[in-house]
């Protein structure tokens, strides 16, 4: 028997415990959903009847669907930059060894860590300082910085433990460090780079506090939900709306998780050695 199962015979309440915590985390958010198809624009019990009418009204809103056109080009953009920036920092901190690294691994980390509030402020004012324009590339620029830290998160697993081997055969064998990286090392952590870009775009469509300060005259999703939030009528179709972000996100959350494992299994399946016949 484990030392975690001997413990936990002695905190029979911590089944319970953790019930009431996971139904007090997620009940608001079950219950969103359950609104979403009420026949009344009230949001309370008990249920008037079952309607679709909220998701119906969504095509025809053009407000609604220019937000989320926004959000869906800051989403790719983000989502490729820092993808991008993540290999880069993510293949540096696992192959090699320099000076300042634990440093420089924290600093990329920092976003994690600091009030989000205070990144966007900070961001804020470096735009107006350098005399950009409020716009969906500061947005864009902002939610960069603040994802990074994640997809450079999920890369590393893909890259750590990676059989550096494997290249330097490809290398013997005349090919080229870009033709090696290309042909060898990233089908291996193709499954973690798909990881990285659902997780970041799945981010930067949620965010809201950036894109508050930084997007000017051009909302996202988020901020069309927030200014529709103003108005009680409307608030049945803000649920619709938020529904499907809620179903969107976990669907693509639960794919990221399934390729992060898998880039893991063939990672250390790459790196095991040959058993003997």
């Amino acid at each position: 028997m484990s030392f975690l199962t001997q413990r936990l015979r002695f905190l029979p309440w911590l089944p319970a415990y953790m019930a009431v915590y996971f139904l007090f985390l997620y009940l608001p958010i079950l219950l969103l959903p359950v609104f979403s198809f009420n026949d009344a624009a009230t949001t309370t019990f008990p249920l008037t009847g079952f309607t679709t009418k909220w998701y119906a009204s969504l095509a025809g809103n053009t407000a609604m669907l220019e937000a989320a056109r926004n959000s869906l080009v800051v989403g790719v953009c983000v989502a490729l930059l820092s993808t991008v920036l993540g290999i880069c920092a993510a293949r540096a901190i696992t192959r090699y060894r320099f000076r300042g690294q634990k440093a420089a691994a924290g600093l990329i980390m920092s976003p994690l860590f600091l009030p989000e509030i205070i990144v966007a402020v900070s961001l804020l004012m470096i735009v107006l300082a350098i005399g950009l324009e409020l716009s969906l590339i500061t947005v864009i620029l902002g939610q960069t910085v603040f994802c990074v830290p994640y997809a450079m998160s999920v890369l590393v697993s893909g890259f750590e433990g990676f059989d550096r081997s494997l290249e330097e055969a490809s290398y013997d064998l005349g090919e080229t460090a870009f033709g090696t990286f290309r042909r060898v090392t990233l089908p291996v952590v193709a499954p973690a780079i798909v990881s990285s870009l659902l997780v970041t775009f799945t981010i930067s469509l949620d965010e809201f506090i950036l894109a508050f300060f930084l997007a000017g005259t051009s909302p996202t999703l988020p901020l069309y939900i927030w200014g529709q939030l103003r108005f009680p009528a409307k608030l049945p179709a803000v649920l619709a709306l938020g529904t499907i972000m809620i179903v969107l996100s976990i669907v693509m959350l639960t794919l990221a998780e399934t390729l992060r494992r898998r880039a893991e299994r063939r990672t250390r399946m790459a790196s095991a050695p040959p058993q003997e016949a």
